[in-house]
């Protein structure tokens, strides 16, 4: 028989998936610590509250293999209490509860009173902005809104998260001066769809005007989007972009596949040429930005002619970064009617080709950066290296900034002009200019 530990009750928060999902275990915490809790992120702690992803087949098995790690911790005498929140609880609760019954509770993604309850804590709706961050302290997640309302076919986000809510502006901006109070000088804004963004609320696209007010926050040195959909696309963003020197010239854009006959499947509300025209518009108006865009292969009925006309507009259209997924079979998406007929090594392998291709144009871009200076935001130290990025470059999915720490002094969180000395396909090496 197993005994209860006698250490005194400390909460650890354990995260996985997105950053969305960052962001919401940021907010637990933050509401634990007001209520004169002890919690930790990821780190040695009694009660468990794991915080899941249920996006696709690989997240997912992550997600279950960590809870029953932690089961096995609780039948071992090492951890009293076993929570899980988050989006795979949402999605697949009573299979959950049926499959794995020694979690002591399931939580959906919208139910953090109900969690706080039972880690002893009540909900304080009074706290704006109140979250104990995990990343590196110079940037942070600001979730402008909650859920989508697109129809994409091979999307389960809808299911987990529910319809499009915007924040309102007021609270955003509160959100932004407390995170600036708190030595964060770079802000990451996320939502399923930030161009959306305000349609709910304010009965118009209002992400322009949201930026205004962010811009105008003391403290905050970069603001850069995540997570655009390209129809819609609200184009007084990229004007705002251009003149405004702390949004970064970045947007990540997920477009997901270039065939028509793919798009139209995905109900992607786009076409190959619309796209095209809208990246070429882009590269019009702000000619210095980075674009990161993801891809999806192995979609059901993607045929090899299929695939040649998205390997032949990646190579065309060089984008700055580019991220590959293999299709994902999800129930209870429209696309889970079709037949998954790609079969999974013939989607891997075109994953790996798109991502070849993807790795030249990364080489050549990365040489052309050689002898340039650029403004670089030092996010951590490594071993023998500073690690930095450019503001071209987001956390954990772009290049980074290597700079030799055998020779030179930086301190992290701090911004500093570098100047290129070597790239490699995803790195970039460099020397700060004394």
């Amino acid at each position: 028989m197993r005994t209860k530990s006698i250490k005194q009750n400390k909460i650890n928060v354990i995260t996985l998936g997105c950053s969305k999902n960052v962001y919401d275990s940021e907010v637990l915490m933050g509401q634990l610590k007001a209520n004169g809790k002890e919690v930790v992120h990821e780190k040695e702690g009694n009660i468990i509250v794991i915080n899941t992803c249920g996006f696709i087949d690989n997240a997912k098995e992550e997600s279950v293999n960590t809870i029953l790690e932690y089961v096995e911790k609780k039948e071992q005498g090492l951890v009293d209490k076993i929570f899980v929140t988050g989006c795979l609880s949402e999605r697949y609760k009573p299979d959950l509860q049926k499959e794995i019954p020694d979690v002591d509770q399931y939580f959906g993604t919208t139910e953090l009173p109900s969690l706080l309850k039972a880690l002893g804590a009540d909900y304080k709706h009074e706290l704006i902005g109140e979250r104990i961050t995990t990343t590196p302290k110079n940037y942070a997640y600001l979730k402008i809104a909650e859920g989508c309302d697109r129809p994409c076919s091979f999307c389960a986000i809808p299911l987990m998260r529910g319809k499009h809510v915007s924040q309102p502006i007021e609270n955003l901006v509160i959100e932004a001066k407390k995170l600036a109070q708190n030595g964060v000088k770079e802000l990451i804004l996320i939502a399923q769809d930030l161009t959306y963004y305000g349609l709910d609320l304010y009965k118009k696209r209002n992400l322009a005007e949201l930026l205004e007010n962010l811009v105008q926050v003391e403290g905050i040195e970069w603001i850069r989007l995540h997570y655009a959909f390209p129809t819609g696309f609200p184009m007084d963003v990229l004007e705002l972009m251009k003149r405004e020197p702390k949004i970064c010239n970045y947007l990540d854009i997920p477009l997901q596949h270039i065939s028509d006959s793919i798009l139209k499947s995905m109900k992607r509300g786009t076409t190959y040429q619309k796209t095209t025209q809208l990246i070429n518009d882009f590269r019009a108006l702000v000619p210095e930005m980075a674009i990161r865009t993801t891809l999806i292969v192995g979609y059901p009925g993607e045929t090899e002619e299929d695939f040649n006309i998205l390997k032949d507009w990646v190579t065309k259209m060089r984008f700055e970064r580019l991220g590959c997924f293999t299709y994902s079979h999800e129930e209870n998406t429209t696309a889970f009617e079709l037949e998954d007929n790609v079969p999974q090594e013939v989607k891997q392998a075109r994953a790996n080709e798109i991502m070849e291709i993807q790795a030249q144009i990364s080489w050549e871009l990365n040489q052309e950066k050689i002898g340039h200076i650029y403004k670089c935001i030092i996010d951590r130290k490594e071993g023998n290296y500073f690690i930095g990025r450019t503001e071209y470059d987001s956390p954990d999915v772009d290049n980074e900034v290597l700079i030799d720490a055998t020779k030179y002094y930086l301190k992290t969180g701090s911004f500093v002009d570098v100047k290129i000395t070597e790239a490699t396909e995803f790195d970039l090496y460099a020397q700060p200019i004394e």
